[in-house]
């Protein structure tokens, strides 16, 4: 999937026009449309623009991770990483007990 075509995933499943996501990064719907028809490539800060007003990473937009992570688990993940070892072994250790328990609910 190209850059162009993940944001204009994006952008529909959040139901937001191209006018009004290009209101949200200080451009032009028009602009919008190049960049998801990969007519024009935006600049590293466009891009980090559009990921924040679509609440995604960068990385995600540029295909550098096909996981999509929201801006709050992102921020919990750092938050996480500036935690003491010890901390983040009880966090990993409550998580993977939440993970098993909402798996077993989905079989």
């Amino acid at each position: 999937m190209t850059f162009g075509e993940r944001i204009t995933s994006i952008r529909k499943r959040k139901k937001i026009s191209q006018s009004e996501l290009g209101k949200k990064i200080g451009t032009s719907g028009d602009i919008i449309g190049k960049y998801e028809r990969n007519e024009v490539k935006p600049s590293i800060e466009v891009a980090s623009k559009i990921a924040d007003a679509l609440e995604v990473s960068v990385d995600f937009l540029l295909g550098k991770t096909s996981t999509e992570i929201d801006k709050q688990t992102l921020k919990r993940l750092q938050d996480i990483a500036l935690l003491s070892d010890e901390d983040k072994e009880h966090i990993y250790y409550t998580l993977d007990g939440l993970i098993r328990v909402a798996k077993l609910k989905t079989l």
